[in-house]
């Protein structure tokens, strides 16, 4: 490989267990401090976070010269923004309610260039960022290094969940745990640790595992990321950036009121 900048895709290739940050607020500096703490994996949350076009391509940027690898989730069905940050310079995409085959062959069209999909050409930025100088090696090379993370957050997905991993050009499944709990149960509760979506993600961990595709998740906890990397699961997004404010935030003024 010679795209020596993406490492997200050379280290699952490679069997290690990747953790990112998530950051939901639209601000580059914050997702290149949380890079720049140690996370070797930044997710820009641009389905429920606030992230627009614009923030988004100083924020990737802004993750790449943090050193880390730079993921986007992008809104339910907007395969038009995938490509875009991809030519943005993101290396991986999570893409929500992935539902049916046809679900994972849209997002595959929208981040594979051809033969693998349709993604149109244009990666001016990711090539000056990744200093590609030759544009005909990115060509060549992406689909080996764009990263494509199927969300299976539904009753549906898990009907067609052996046809969603086999699709070609999907490169893993990511469990949504909460939308995921509140499908399980009809809507009547949101408890992301259920037994019923605890159940559901060994299944999700082996089906990726039979197709030889990465198994990953959302976790609320650090403690849960670890929990789930034993169990198999790949690639882990690690709390938030509103979360690690918080909680933070309420440390330190757990000690200033104790004093």
């Amino acid at each position: 490989m010679t795209i020596s900048a993406f490492t997200l895709a050379r280290r699952l290739r490679a069997g290690e267990t990747v953790f990112s940050g998530w950051c939901s607020l639209p601000y580059p500096i914050v997702a290149e401090t949380v890079g720049r703490e140690g996370f070797i994996a930044v997710t820009l949350e641009a389905q429920h976070g606030l992230w627009d076009m614009g923030a988004m391509l100083t924020g990737v940027a802004a993750v790449r010269q943090s050193g880390a690898a730079p993921l986007v989730r992008v809104p339910v069905g907007d395969f038009a923004m995938v490509s875009r940050v991809l030519d943005f310079g993101a290396e991986g995409i999570i893409a929500p309610m992935i539902n049916t085959a046809a679900d994972a062959r849209a997002l595959v069209a929208a981040a594979k260039y051809p033969p693998l999909g349709e993604r149109s050409w244009g990666p001016h930025r990711v090539t000056a960022l990744a200093g590609i100088a030759d544009q005909a090696v990115y060509l060549r090379e992406a689909n080996d290094h764009v990263v494509t993370l199927a969300m299976i957050e539904t009753r549906t997905a898990l009907d067609n969940l052996d046809a969603i991993a086999q699709t070609q050009g999907i490169d893993g499944l990511f469990l949504g745990p909460s939308d995921l709990s509140i499908a399980l149960s009809d809507g009547k509760t949101l408890d992301p640790l259920s037994k019923d979506v605890e159940r559901e993600l060994d299944r999700i961990i082996a089906t990726a595992e039979r197709a030889g595709k990465i198994a990953g998740a959302f976790c609320h906890t650090a403690e849960r990321a670890v929990a789930l990397g034993k169990r198999g699961a790949r690639f882990l997004a690690v709390m938030s950036d509103i979360a690690m404010l918080r909680a933070g935030t309420a440390a330190a003024l757990k000690v200033l009121k104790a004093g």
